[in-house]
């Protein structure tokens, strides 16, 4: 993906709506996102967010021409800013648990990022961008921080989709000493995302090659690689995400039935099945048979998973929906394939797994999909755990779910 060109795609939409409200007497900022403690006389600007020791966050954005400002986030309702003298708003919220969270200000009506914090997430579409607040551990480091350890590297592969017909790109860990050992061969994870994000997402917001670093240097997991494809199915390598501009085929036909909607689900299992892992085996040193393969995601990408994975247990062994469900699944040809015959699926199915957190909007679905496997015999776990639809949950399952995968 041309990432530069993106990414000022959607700072000129944002710039369009809300920055003038905030650049009225917006001082040079200083970007933080994690601890400061300036006592309000930072010499390089208007430090936002500032942590405070007792986990006290206060959020601050100079708007002095605006009638009103609003916090909203993920981690407290929506809140109001106070205006003071000099046209600086502001409010203090929490105790706010260690974590990572996003958050934005609503500047007199209009949605956007905090001018005063430079670590933004940028989402797959312009209304997804969110700054990103960090609370540190009170001891020590998160399982999901930077720690001095051998690290994995990302690589990025550019490629052409013979099945899709467009130029695609995807990411892909290897872990430490990869190079190193050229006589070692790896398992690999296919580790898909959801709706809103892209094939950066599971390294930016996921903190997955951290996660994964911080394992293998606890000696809580085997190596193994990580393919993290971008996930809509006819989307070129800098398209929207919406497969708005791409909904016909390489030869312009249109696309047959079960194959539209956004990002052409039937295209992404093609591209998956025919195009990603053939690529990856050739490419890399992998162990190239189904039980050293996992297919995990979470939201859109953990139906994605549930669909590609159960519907090719010849190529995947290990199968992992994180906060998804499936609609109808015991009447879908899939569904109706495990039920013909459980004991087969269970034979070929090293784990599979379904997790949810009970605030998710996508509980019931995945309830659902787990009474329907319960019923059809197939053998599963499934994690009710605490939270909603977001990256700290997910960051959890990848770390649970991890020491679980390619057990001899």
């Amino acid at each position: 993906m041309n990432h530069s060109r993106f990414f000022f795609r959607q700072l000129v939409t944002l710039a369009s709506l809300a920055l003038p409200a905030l650049l009225w007497a917006q001082p040079a900022a200083r970007p933080t996102g994690g601890v400061v403690n300036d006592g309000g006389g930072n010499r390089f600007g208007l430090a936002s967010p500032v942590v405070g020791s007792d986990r006290m966050v206060t959020f601050r954005v100079s708007a002095p021409e605006a009638d009103t400002v609003v916090l909203t986030s993920d981690f407290a309702e929506e809140t109001p800013l106070t205006k003071d003298a000099e046209g600086v708003w502001s409010v203090t919220v929490g105790p706010v648990a260690p974590d990572l969270y996003y958050y934005n200000f609503v500047v007199n009506g209009v949605r956007t990022i905090d001018p005063g914090n430079s670590h933004a997430k940028v989402g797959y579409y312009t209304s997804t961008m969110n700054s990103i607040l960090i609370v540190p551990e009170d001891h020590g480091p998160a399982f999901y921080d930077v720690q001095d350890v051998p690290h994995g590297e990302i690589r990025t592969l550019i490629y052409k989709s013979q099945s899709n017909g467009v130029v695609r790109e995807l990411n892909v860990y290897v872990p430490p000493g990869y190079d190193e050992n050229p006589g070692h061969r790896y398992p690999v994870l296919y580790l898909l995302h959801g709706n809103a994000n892209d094939h950066h997402s599971w390294q930016r917001y996921g903190r997955a090659n951290e996660i994964l670093d911080n394992l293998l240097a606890a000696g809580s997991i085997e190596p193994f690689i990580v393919v993290m494809p971008l996930g809509y199915g006819r989307a070129f390598i800098d398209g929207d995400g919406t497969g708005n501009a791409h909904e016909s085929g390489p030869d312009n036909r249109a696309l047959a039935p079960g194959q539209g909607g956004p990002g052409g689900p039937d295209y992404y299992e093609m591209d998956i099945i025919q195009d990603v892992v053939p690529m990856i085996d050739g490419k890399f040193r992998t162990i190239a048979d189904r039980r050293s393969r996992a297919i995990f995601g979470f939201s859109m990408g953990g139906g994605q998973s549930g669909r590609i994975g159960l519907g090719n247990l010849d190529v995947f062994s290990s199968v992992g929906i994180m906060s998804a469900g499936f609609r109808n699944f015991a009447e879908s040809d899939i569904g109706k394939a495990l039920a013909a015959d459980p004991a087969a699926a269970n034979a070929k199915l090293d784990l599979l797994w379904v997790g949810c957190g009970t605030d998710d909007f996508a509980f019931a679905g995945a309830s659902a999909a787990s009474q329907a496997f319960t019923e059809m015999g197939i053998q599963h776990t499934f994690v009710a755990s605490e939270g909603a639809h977001h990256w700290r949950v997910w960051r959890r399952y990848l770390r649970d779910i991890a020491p679980q995968l390619f057990k001899p």
